[in-house]
């Protein structure tokens, strides 16, 4: 049976209505997409009031305006996906309200049911449509156990400033690692089995593996820290492991840090929850799961860990709940090393337990991540998810054969990139699931798009003055470190090196630098990336071709992961001594025919280009569609930090302030 908002609830009545969001998703004139999840299926309405109208307008979502899915017994996903008759206003502050109608009771709106999503003296939340993407937030990477403070905290203290509606971010762009699916602390895992246990997140049985279903891997002694014995481990299919220098093993499927690595499609779910609302923290006890005496100071030290990140949540949902963001998955969303190699894809997704893993990370990442960014092309794939979830047995295990489906649909599904119709465009990169596999050696890193995949890049380029594009992993990067993997990779270990850069597949470089020269794609470039847990800003130019184009390479990392600081210092120290502009070195990389110049940190020591520290990339860019101002907000924060041409000419004034002045200037 469809679920609908008449369908009769089965909740607690201690359980919230609404338990995370609403999240902003694609947000436009006449099209607004936002995601919340509810114990219940929701009746909703959203009410819309800005300067121009006289009164507030209250649009009732139902039916293909408000989709619904159930996910648990007292777990429902929405996606809001409204469709206006006339277009909103742009450039000024549009009121919102999702007003829950309950029968015989009042109608409560979100500061009822969600009081902490507004700032101080609203009485509603808010939103601005931006004519143009002239200032846009970025960052990747949030693994909630690291030390480091929250990056999207940062985008919480700038919507919390007094900005004019023309000040305000575009768009938040989050270009990967969005969650660690593979690498959870213990306490993070203790509160994602609360959440499945409170509400009644569906479970699911489980081939090739050691347990046979859901329930009895959460009931499994190794459940904690000791999750890699879990994972399959046959002679006959190399035990989905690669044995390196002296005879250590890393998972050929999962990260080194695989102890707590989510398998189901539940936990997966759950940890969506958790990192983008502090309700669900409100329904878990501070019950410690069994662990052995050797465990117990470590999950001590993680809890520490995960209170922190937990008290700045309802900050980093109220900024979720006043600016429109859009995601792309990266490998930590899924595992790590995604797809790397083509020998990877061969071994993960010849065992049903590896495969099975990987797909539920998939579907959870479509249902609260990818819908949002363009919901029109996930019919078929949530059609099956509805079938999924529907043809449940007695104990609410979904049954398999369906989700092996859905999960072998969902891997050769080509349409998670995205392009926003926007001044200027806006193209999103898929660099994980259409990637050009090394025919010659199938451990060689795959490059991160195939032909197929940058034709069609190209032609999404065509006859643009300008674009942005999203790209999860930097296409310049660090040269030495590029270099590092590149000997890995031909010792036959990329999996040591997280070998996946642009530059590693010759194939796939020369022909995302060819499209950078052809004469009808854009003549300014600006490529957002994140994935290498530092930041840094790079301007290139195109040798042998006259009048550009111009490129500049913007990556922001992490926005909770920071690179180890020693290591980091000597990469960046030898990267300038090895690959000065000088150096014969130059010549023998796949970008020999740019020209790469580094922008320096207006906070960094003499001479370094690297900025190591959690936040969130801020970009300015003029009606050209060139980057104006780089900053990067620190998560503990310190001031921002200026990228700028020499430490001489670094800007003294907040990032607030500047894009003051900026608008001012464009205004005269």
């Amino acid at each position: 049976m469809p679920i609908t908002a008449e369908t009769p609830p089965a909740v607690h009545a201690d359980l919230p209505q609404v338990l995370a969001g609403p999240l902003l998703r694609r947000m436009e004139a006449q099209r607004l997409v936002l995601w919340l999840v509810g114990s219940r299926p929701l009746s909703l309405t959203l009410q819309l009031s800005h300067g121009d109208a006289p009164e507030p307008q209250r649009l009732p979502l139902h039916g293909d305006s408000c989709q619904v899915i159930q996910i648990g017994e007292q777990a429902f996903i929405h996606l809001i996906d409204l469709t206006l008759e006339a277009p909103l206003p742009c450039d000024v502050q549009i009121d919102y309200d999702l007003l829950i109608e309950q029968p015989d009771q009042a109608v409560l709106g979100i500061a009822d049911w969600a009081p902490h999503l507004l700032y101080d003296g609203a009485i509603q939340a808010n939103f601005v449509l931006r004519a143009q993407l002239d200032h846009l937030l970025h960052g990747s990477c949030r693994k909630p156990h690291h030390p480091a403070a929250d990056g999207l905290l940062c985008a919480d203290r700038l919507l919390a400033e007094a900005h004019a509606p023309e000040q305000r971010p575009a768009l938040l762009l989050m270009s990967g690692d969005q969650i660690y699916a593979d690498d959870v602390s213990g306490p993070m895992l203790r509160a994602i089995h609360q959440v499945i246990e409170r509400l009644g997140l569906f479970g699911e049985h489980l081939q090739g593996a050691v347990v046979d279903d859901s329930t009895a891997l959460y009931q499994h002694p190794a459940s904690y820290y000791q999750r890699a014995e879990l994972l399959p481990a046959l002679k006959s299919n190399e035990t989905l492991r690669e044995r390196f220098f002296g005879g250590v093993e890393k998972p050929v499927f999962t990260t080194s840090s695989a102890d707590n690595h989510l398998v189901t499609c539940a936990e997966v779910l759950a940890m969506y929850l958790l990192v983008w609302s502090p309700t669900p923290w409100t329904l878990l006890d501070a019950e410690m799961p069994a662990l052995s005496a050797e465990e117990v100071p470590r999950y001590q030290a993680e809890r520490e860990r995960i209170e922190a990140f937990r008290c700045g949540l309802g900050q980093v949902a109220r900024a979720l709940a006043h600016l429109p963001t859009l995601m792309i998955f990266d490998d930590h969303d899924i595992t790590d090393d995604w797809n790397l190699s083509a020998q990877w894809e061969e071994t993960a997704y010849g065992h049903p337990f590896s495969k099975r893993i990987i797909g539920n990370a998939l579907i959870a990442y479509l249902l609260c991540q990818g819908w949002g960014n363009n919901p029109d092309v996930f019919a078929e794939p949530l059609q099956m998810i509805r079938a999924m979830t529907e043809g449940r047995d007695a104990a609410n295990h979904m049954d398999s054969e369906p989700q092996d489906a859905l999960t072998d649909t969902l891997l050769s599904f080509h349409q998670w990139q995205f392009v926003l119709p926007s001044s200027p465009a806006l193209v999103v990169l898929d660099t994980r699931t259409r990637r050009w596999r090394s025919e010659r050696n199938l451990k060689r890193p795959s490059g991160l798009l195939d032909w197929e995949a940058l034709c069609e890049f190209q032609q999404e380029l065509l006859d643009h003055p300008s674009a942005i594009i999203v790209s999860p992993a930097p296409i310049f990067g660090v040269k030495l470190i590029e270099t590092i993997q590149k000997v890995f990779s031909w010792a036959g270990h990329p999996l040591m090196v997280d070998a996946e850069n642009w530059m590693a597949h010759r194939g796939a470089a020369q022909v995302m630098l060819n499209i950078f020269r052809h004469s009808r794609t854009p003549g300014n470039y600006v490529i957002l990336s994140g994935d290498v847990h530092y930041s840094f800003v790079y301007e290139v130019l195109i040798r042998q071709r006259k009048r550009g184009p111009q490129l500049w390479q913007i990556t922001s990392s992490g926005l909770k992961n920071e690179f180890p600081p020693r290591l980091l210092d000597w990469f960046d120290r030898l990267n300038r001594w090895l690959y000065a502009p000088w150096s014969p070195l130059n010549w023998l990389t796949t970008r020999r025919r740019m020209q790469v110049k580094p922008r320096i940190p207006s906070r960094s020591k003499a001479g370094e280009r690297l900025w190591n520290g959690a936040g969130l990339g801020q970009v300015w860019f003029n009606d050209n569609g060139q980057p104006s101002a780089i900053y990067q907000l620190n998560a503990d924060g310190s001031p921002a930090v200026a990228f700028v041409d020499d430490r001489d000419n670094a800007p003294s004034t907040a990032p607030a302030r500047r894009a003051a002045t900026q608008s001012a200037d464009r205004s005269a």
